[in-house]
């Protein structure tokens, strides 16, 4: 058992999840994910091999058919898969917004109609937020819901959808009018039903097409269009009585994916870490192992530390959030520097790496096209700063 990102407190159930987890990467996803990753290939096999270990439903209660597991045990497995692959706890991520959003807010009629689906991963989750113009600011999408008789039309455009293509529920967040004095109170988060695909996917719906990136392939990004889109007011999460809470619900979200995102880093460093510290063992310079030369063995510490210190902000926010207290400044606190020190990491790899981490034949160059994606996803580290010294501003109030 390696050394690095152990967690303390581990039920049994826990440690035979994540056993089972880390098998499946080391057997499924290491050995396949160079062609997969280069080719942009949508990693089909592996899914279902998710599908069939019931990780869609993981954090879904048993009684929707679910295995009814914590956050943290979600984040450990999450940072185990991004270990192996990044692009694969994409799959899930989004998928499990939707699905915390669900149980969280949902009415009872949505609820019984869509998790034991989602557990199954037959019904996929999108979640969207951003817009074309709109990045941090979520208060100026445009995206508006305009009352249609009993129901609403929606027109705008939806920007950085993952999962956007094979999804058939997509959490949206869009402007309602509703005359509050807050625009925050303005908005409303529908569920949007489509069929997967791309193209028009719902009367009015099109998902055009899948964005190219420079990392995080393999999972699809797509914009989705809202044309004059038909619903009805049971589409509005929680029912029609919980207009214009959007905003609220899709923040409780993101504290979830927050955390996710630390988790996606730590897994991306201690692979880093993994790759390091083996190639400095192999490589040889000045007649010994690369490994014994000061200024790499300083490296590595260094590394090390930083790995482990990710892991325990990480662990932490999530038993936060599990207990049902207010994670905001722990969750962001674990985003911050779970992804800062990831982009770390991984240069100091690559570092170490030499010229040979510049080739397409070593995991590392992949390493180094994904981290920098973390800095930017679920908030920018300026975003973390901000939510993080407000949170801590309201405590140490003068």
């Amino acid at each position: 058992m390696a050394r690095l990102a152990q967690t303390a407190g581990l039920s049994d159930i826990q440690k035979e999840i994540l056993s089972t987890v880390r098998e499946f990467v080391d057997k499924e996803i290491l050995p396949t994910v160079h062609d997969l990753e280069h080719a942009d290939e949508y990693p089909e096999q592996i899914v279902a091999g998710m599908a069939e270990m019931g990780l869609f439903g993981l954090t879904i209660p048993e009684e929707f058919g679910g295995l009814g597991e914590s956050l943290l045990t979600y984040a450990l497995v999450v940072e185990q898969i991004a270990r192996g692959w990044m692009s694969i706890s994409g799959v899930i991520n989004t998928h499990f917004i939707v699905a915390y959003l669900l149980m969280q807010h949902g009415t009872d009629e949505q609820k019984q109609r869509l998790l034991p689906k989602m557990a199954t991963g037959e019904v996929r989750g999108a979640f969207s937020m951003s817009e074309p113009d709109v990045g941090s600011d979520v208060a100026a999408i445009k995206t508006r819901a305009t009352a249609d008789g009993d129901g609403f039309r929606l027109n705008g455009q939806k920007m950085w959808l993952t999962n956007g293509a094979r999804s058939r529920v997509v959490a949206t967040l869009v402007k309602d009018d509703l005359g509050a004095e807050s625009v925050y109170r303005n908005m409303t988060t529908f569920l949007l039903e489509k069929e997967p695909g791309f193209g028009e996917t719902r009367p009015g719906l099109r998902i055009p097409g899948k964005l190219e990136k420079m990392g995080y392939k393999g999972v699809e990004t797509t914009e989705m269009i809202l044309d004059n889109v038909a619903v009805g007011a049971d589409e509005v999460l929680g029912g029609p009585d919980k207009r214009g809470q959007g905003f609220y619900q899709m923040m409780d979200g993101i504290e979830v994916g927050r955390v996710n995102v630390a988790a996606r880093g730590c897994g991306i460093s201690l692979r880093a870490f993994e790759l390091a510290v083996d190639y400095a063992q192999q490589r040889k310079s000045f007649g010994k192992k690369i490994a014994e030369h000061q200024a790499i063995a300083f490296k590595l510490a260094e590394m090390a530390t930083k790995v482990e210190a990710s892991h325990l902000l990480m662990v932490n926010a999530a038993r936060l959030k599990d207990a049902g207290q207010r994670n905001d400044v722990e969750a962001g606190m674990a985003k911050l520097l779970a992804s800062e020190y990831c982009a770390e990491v991984t240069q100091e790899a690559f570092r170490i790496h030499g010229g040979y981490g510049y080739s397409k034949e070593y995991e590392i160059e992949r390493l180094m096209r994904e981290a920098p994606f973390l800095l930017i996803g679920e908030g920018t580290s300026e975003i973390q700063k901000t939510i993080i010294s407000r949170g801590l501003l309201k405590e140490y109030r003068v």
